[in-house]
């Protein structure tokens, strides 16, 4: 691969991050070591123009090898800076537009200090922009007081060579035409799992993710594999990571979703760069024929080819994008790979292997670095568990991943499980009535809370604290979350005081759904009954992802459903993970005090990985084939279960009283509507079709794309609040003219008693 000759300082990034009114961070991954001061500036005439200085604050950039080096920086108020004060602290204000500059202090002296907002001087984009204003500040704006001002954006499972248009590009359009208006501008991005994909990487991306790891980092990480594939190569890693490994992907006969799976650290941070930034990439790649004699893989490189120049055409407008409004993150099982710790099984599989638990390892340092950091800068402090891991991180890359005690701290303070010395195998803790994975009690945590005056949101981790009944088979679903996780991530930030005593959402940050359509979890529940009696061949059981919905452990939901909906009357569940959006109301009804809750799952997916079945569950087949039903259920808090009951079933046929019931409905979604303006400089090939044949395409008319429930195009969420509901507009680009970029909305009503 040809990379640009000279790579850029900034090879990804600014991208805001960590935004609150005593304290801003911003991330910036760089090709040279320096100390990175962040600038917060005051701005007049609705964000025009530039003001005074407000925060500040500086930090030096961790190596991670000779060409890569990051840092999450953060700004907090100057000394003698006159702002308003909030619990004594100064602090920003909820409807101004702030703006803020980097700037970069070369340590090694090889280049002079440069700073934006020349920004656009140290990428090998000349064109490149990264402000909505013509003094080319990047801006941002704080949640508001008022609920009814409060913009969230959010999406999942962006995966650079899928099928469509990416649809993170949206939110650059969106913030673009409202940058000077506080009141609508969205105030919040959150990342709701699937960053990256670590598993299914074509041959053209491996390619470039290769030769990119290798120059940025100027060492190559010693990987415990027999006969590995020569350099360069591509398309060969099947048997590596399934036999070796131990990864599920490419079972079910499914190789090729992993014949290129990411192995090494540097691989990892490279596909992230790649993902987020164009600094990195080549226009140029050669064509299928020049490297493949066979002609139908020569064909196959060819449209991956294509497939990436369509991301590839898009990443100026989402890197202006993540630099203007603040992130945040969580990862779902594609960050390291799929099905990852999916049930016991998968963990005696791949946590039992050497190169298993090398990859595990890679893919949540890079998730740390790239993600995490950003998430929580106070964890990351020179004195906390993530500041050791950083700095165990830079030791290992100094020593060219040779230092084995460096490495060891890495996976002592990631949380990898504890290896039993007798068996290879992971070790598991007891974790009240299920196991856990064993992990060092000062491991970093993923979970986190972010706090407003108007919101509270809870963001869950699913992955890594889920609950394995070792007494049954290893196939068995797990718990999401054990119970140490439930008090935790859920019933100590539901229960924490809080300031202000005006009403606030809480939403809840869930990276695979609650609930799902009914014929998904009739798959679930078909697939699990077979394979559980069969469980000595429990690969199969890989094939549905059964272990990863909630509503498949019914004890778990059931809990889940508890703690939400007494702590809270109105809770709001963010969700990805599934290819398609869609909006769901649960009412719940607690029998002894007669008391009435309602939660609403927003789901939105794919920002880019629409697939086939999505496609069909987006047209009025899904209405003809799949209509919506109203689901009943009820359920008991000791122990915690919950069952399917017929509405017109007499409750005196039930064996116990019930302490609770809910009622689920799908909500319907408004005809999309045609927003002004249209993308044709994203379309990088020719996707229209004559005007006369357009009447023969039915099946592309906007009448048939218009089912009542499911957005199954690659979409981009903007949720919104009113008095008595909640609201959800998807965004995205329509099938028959993919230039045209529409809307979908959902309303979802909080009075329980809606029909």
């Amino acid at each position: 691969m040809q990379l640009p000759t000279e790579l850029p300082l900034i090879l990804a990034g600014p991208m805001l991050r960590h935004t609150t009114p005593e304290s801003v961070t911003v991330w910036v991954a760089l090709k040279a070591a320096c100390r990175v001061t962040l600038q917060i500036f005051d701005t007049q005439a609705s964000g025009h123009q530039i003001g005074r200085s407000l925060f500040a604050g500086s930090r030096e950039t961790i190596a991670l090898g000779a060409h890569l080096h990051i840092v999450a920086v953060t700004a907090t108020a100057q000394q003698g800076t006159e702002l308003t004060a909030v619990g004594g602290k100064p602090a920003l204000l909820e409807n101004g537009i702030y703006a803020y500059d980097l700037t970069f202090s070369q340590l090694d002296r090889v280049e002079a200090d440069r700073s934006s907002p020349q920004i656009v001087s140290m990428v090998n984009m000349p064109n490149l922009n990264i402000s909505y204003f013509e003094h080319r500040y990047p801006t941002f704006v704080l949640p508001p007081n008022q609920l009814a001002d409060l913009r969230i954006v959010h999406g999942s499972c962006r995966k650079p060579h899928g099928a469509g248009l990416d649809a993170l590009t949206i939110l650059d359009r969106l913030l673009a035409t409202t940058a000077d208006r506080p009141s609508e501008r969205p105030q919040q991005l959150l990342f709701t799992g699937d960053q990256i994909y670590g598993d299914d990487i074509t041959d053209p991306l491996l390619w470039a993710v290769s030769n990119l790891s290798d120059r940025l980092l100027g060492w190559t990480e010693k990987l415990p594999i027999a006969n590995p594939p020569a350099p360069g190569t591509f398309g060969n890693r099947a048997e590596i990571a399934t036999q070796q490994a131990g990864l599920t992907g490419g079972l079910r006969h499914r190789p090729q979703k992993v014949s290129n799976h990411l192995f090494s650290f540097g691989e990892y941070t490279a596909t992230y760069l790649l993902t987020w930034s164009p600094a990195c990439w080549t226009q140029i790649f050669p064509s299928g024929r020049s490297l493949i004699k066979d002609r139908q893989a020569a064909k196959k490189w060819d449209l991956q080819v294509q497939q990436l120049k369509q991301f590839i055409a898009g990443l100026a407008d989402v890197r202006r994008a993540l630099a203007n409004i603040p992130l945040y993150t969580i990862f779902d099982d594609h960050e390291v790979s799929d099905d990852w710790n999916l049930n016991q099984a998968w963990c005696l599989r791949v946590l039992g292997r050497p190169l298993g638990i090398q990859v595990v390892q890679n893919a949540l340092l890079a998730y740390t670095i790239f993600q995490a950091w950003g998430n929580t800068p106070d964890r990351f402090k020179p004195d906390t568990a993530g500041g050791k891991l950083l700095a165990a991180a830079q030791t290992r890359s100094a020593s060219g991943g040779r230092d084995l005690a460096a490495n060891l701290e890495i996976g002592r303070l990631l949380g990898m499980s504890q290896i039993e010395p007798l068996t290879g195998l992971p070790k598991f803790v007891k974790d009240g009535e299920v196991s856990i994975l064993d992990r060092d009690p000062e491991a970093v945590s993923w979970h986190y809370t972010i706090e407003s005056n108007c919101h509270q949101i809870i963001v869950l981790d699913t992955r890594t604290w889920r609950g394995y009944h070792l007494d049954r088979a290893v196939i068995e679903p797990p718990m999401l979350l054990s119970p140490t996780a439930f008090d935790r991530q859920l019933i100590q930030p539901l229960q924490a005081p809080h300031p202000s005593d005006a009403p606030r959402q809480t939403f809840i940050v869930a990276p695979t759904n609650l609930f799902s359509l009914p014929v998904i979890d009739l798959i679930h529940y078909l697939s699990l009954k077979y394979h559980t009696a069969n469980s000595q061949r429990y690969e199969r059981i890989f094939a549905a992802d059964v272990g990863d919905a909630w509503n498949i452990h019914t004890p778990a939901l059931a809990r889940l459903l508890t703690i939400l909906l007494t702590h809270r009357d109105r809770i709001v569940v963010l969700s990805g993970d599934i290819h398609y959006g869609a909006a769901a109301q649960l009412s719940y009804r607690q029998m002894s005090k007669n008391l009435s809750s309602v939660l609403v799952q927003l789901t939105a997916s794919a920002f880019r990985n629409e697939e086939m079945k999505t496609k069909l569950l987006h047209t009025r087949l899904k209405d003809w084939l799949f209509p919506a039903k109203i689901r009943h259920s009820i359920g008991w808090n000791s122990p915690p279960q919950m069952l399917p009951f017929r509405a017109r079933q007499p409750r005196s046929q039930l064996q116990s009283p019930h302490d609770w019931e809910c009622t689920l409905r799908s909500i319907e979604r408004q005809r999309a509507q045609l927003t002004t303006g249209n993308r044709a400089d994203l379309i990088v090939e020719n996707v229209r079709v004559n005007n006369f044949l357009q009447p023969l395409m039915w099946w592309k008319s906007g009448w048939f794309q218009d089912n009542r429930e499911i957005v199954g195009i690659n979409n981009l969420a903007v949720v919104t609040c009113q008095s008595e509901s909640i609201v959800q507009d998807l965004y995205w680009y329509f099938p028959q003219h993919p230039n045209r970029l529409v809307y979908s909305r959902f309303i979802a009503p909080f009075d329980p008693g809606i029909k």
